[in-house]
């Protein structure tokens, strides 16, 4: 259950604010059809964020414990900083919307927005921490749709009251606090 517990709570977390936040944002102003859109964000994040807990599977089993033990640190420590730095969304990803309706826009520019973002990047590191990364993509997928439908249904309005950088410095924290804790061995009893 940690891992769902800290796979949800961190992305959720991380994604306030986030490109992909703002594309839902984005995408709710401009098409004003909630059910569609959601969808597309579930969509899009449960095979990205499938794709990557297959990584960081991959990674666990391809990497001796003692090298992940550093890579995950500094992987969890980096995200600490990269969550300080404030998303900017791409006009492009939004232009996708003309050609394949509002699913399918949604679908493909939240697919894209998310590679290689850090979100996706949390969810390879998580999955290569954990031993479960089954519970690691239900949890980082919860995370997405935690943030992002509020902002489907609410847009700018809720946008503008919610403290960023009071939430990024928490996202931050967790984030570092999983680094050092990983760093020192903390999961070593737990096998991982």
């Amino acid at each position: 259950m940690e891992s769902l517990l800290v796979s949800t709570g961190v992305v959720a977390l991380a994604e306030i604010g986030d490109k992909t936040q703002l594309l839902a944002f984005l995408l709710a102003a401009r098409f004003k059809k909630p059910v569609p859109i959601i969808l597309g964000i579930l969509a899009a994040t449960v095979v990205n964020h499938g794709l990557a807990g297959a990584v960081g599977a991959w990674i666990t089993h391809s990497i001796s414990p003692d090298i992940l033990r550093w890579v995950l640190g500094a992987s969890f420590i980096g995200m600490a900083i990269w969550t300080m730095i404030p998303d900017k969304i791409e006009d492009e990803e939004t232009q996708v919307a003309k050609r394949f309706g509002v699913f399918g826009a949604t679908l493909i520019t939240f697919f894209l927005a998310e590679m290689g973002d850090k979100t996706q990047i949390a969810t390879i590191a998580m999955a290569a921490h954990y031993a479960d990364p089954l519970l690691v993509v239900i949890g980082t997928t919860l995370g997405m749709l935690i943030a992002d439908v509020p902002a489907v249904f609410v847009g700018d309005k809720l946008a503008n009251k919610i403290p960023m950088k009071l939430v990024h410095s928490v996202a931050a924290a967790v984030f570092a606090v999983l680094g050092v804790a990983t760093l020192l061995g903390a999961g070593a009893g737990f096998g991982f």
